[in-house]
Parts: C-alpha cells; structure tokens; sequence
C-alpha cells in the first residue's frame, strides 16, 4: 500500500474565524500541506467532509451551532468517515471538556495558539495512523495475538480497536470494564491486555490488580490506557497493580507500536 506523504494530505479546517483560518492555513503551507478546504460551522463542515472525503480533520472547539465534539461523533459513528484522524486545536484547557474528545478517540489535541513543533507532532502522529504498517514480532504472527480491550467509552474502544487493526491486530474482544473482562478471562486466552484506568463497576487498576494476582492470567502483559496525567494522585503508583506500560490518550499508533514490540517481540 502506498504510503501518502505530508504533501498528499487532504485537509478540512473546521474553524469559526476568518483570521484563525488564515492563520492555521498558513501553518500547514509551510508544513507542505496545500490541500485544505474550510468549513466555519458545525453544519458546513459536515458538508465539506462528506464532499471532500479528508484524509485528516483539524477542527476548533467552539462554533455558534454547536462543537467540534458534535463532528467528531458524527465522523466515529460513520461507516464510511470513521477511520479519518480528527485533530483538535482549541485553548479550553478545562480537563473535563478536553475529556470529552479523548473518550470519544481524537487523534491529537493542539494548543492554541500552538507552536510549530506542536503542529509537526500532531501530524507526524495523524500521519502514521493514516499509513500503519503491520507490526512484524520476532515470536508471534501479528495475525493471531489475541486480545483483550477494556474501556467504558464505546468511541474509544472503536479508536484503539482502529489502530490495533491497522497494525494487523485483528483477534480483538472488548469489555465495557473489569467486571465483563474477569468474565472474557475465565473464558478465553489473551496474549496482551488493554484497559482504560476510570471504568464503573471495576476500574483498570482493580482488574491489573486481578490478573496479577491470578497464576493462570499473570504472566499477561497489560498496556493500562488514560487520559489521566501520569503525575496526578491517581496514576503516582500505578505500575504497583502490575501494569507493563502507560499509554495516554490520545492513543498514538507510534508510541503504541513500540510498546507492542518491546511486550511481544522479545
């Protein structure tokens, strides 16, 4: 397959002022990227997307006729629209509102204003989920891992099941959280498992805590998933439930391959 360079991108800019517009154009022109079309609402950029058939979405938070989670929903809820990266670029800094668009599996998250090393890694990021190769492990056929993926969040199980399928990942069951995964666990055989941290019922760090204290299942290795920061109270000492590795959302497929490589491929 044939990989599309930064030059070949096709962009809708999804952004309420005509002088923000402007601006972010002239940012992604002097990252090579010529083709973007513009949308300022919420309505047309449902329309400009359906027409233009984007490779990537840049979109802002706030339009008078709704947000950019508004689109972002519409787009992982599309079977045809659904695997196209959505990157936000906003200055709400407020956790919960910026929680929000994690859960529902954007594809980067830009400040705003934004340098330009932010916008380089944002598209290097969205780059490599748009052109995923299959992984390829020294001790597994990428094909027939088995695994487990645990999050309360539908759209986000949706986003990461995506990018584990792009890298070959196929054999994949999902849980809505630790209680429905002990369930899968008595049932099946997984070779890696993951979970998000906050679930209802039993969160990641109860079910970590659950398959390490098992002999059958504790030799799983376990990417725990989180939109937590890895200094907050809650994550200061994850890695004790015995989780191999912390992965943030968003979930980049780049951070992502290496993890798998180091957990599967030795």
């Amino acid at each position: 397959m044939r990989q599309l360079s930064l030059a070949e991108l096709n962009i809708v800019l999804v952004e309420p002022s005509e002088t923000q517009r402007k601006i972010i154009t002239n940012k992604l022109v002097d990252e090579q990227i010529l083709h973007v079309a513009v949308a300022g609402t919420v309505k047309e950029a449902v329309t400009v997307i359906d027409v233009s058939a984007p490779d990537l979405i840049v979109s802002a938070m706030y339009f008078e006729d709704g947000t950019g989670l508004d689109i972002l929903k519409q787009i992982k809820n599309s079977s045809t629209q659904a695997g196209v990266p959505f990157m936000l670029v906003s200055s709400e800094n407020r956790p919960e509102k910026l929680e929000e668009f994690k859960q529902a599996g954007v594809a980067a998250i830009l400040p705003k204003p934004f340098t330009t090393e932010n916008l380089s890694r944002a598209l290097s990021s969205s780059l490599a989920l748009i052109n995923a190769d299959e992984l390829e492990l020294e001790l597994f056929d990428v094909h027939n891992v088995r695994v487990l993926l645990v999050d309360d969040s539908k759209l986000a199980r949706n986003h990461i099941s995506r990018v584990l399928k792009s890298m070959g990942l196929h054999n994949i069951l999902e849980a809505e959280n630790g209680a429905q995964a002990l369930t899968l666990l008595k049932d099946h055989t997984f070779d890696i498992v993951f979970t998000d941290y906050n679930m209802p019922e039993m969160d990641g760090r109860e079910l970590s805590e659950f398959i390490r204290f098992n002999p059958e299942t504790a030799h799983l290795p376990i990417i725990m998933v989180t939109s937590e920061s890895s200094s907050s109270l809650h994550m200061a000492n994850i890695h004790q439930t015995g989780i191999n590795a912390l992965c943030n959302k968003p979930f980049e497929i780049t951070e992502v391959r290496k993890m798998l490589v180091n957990l599967l491929g030795h």
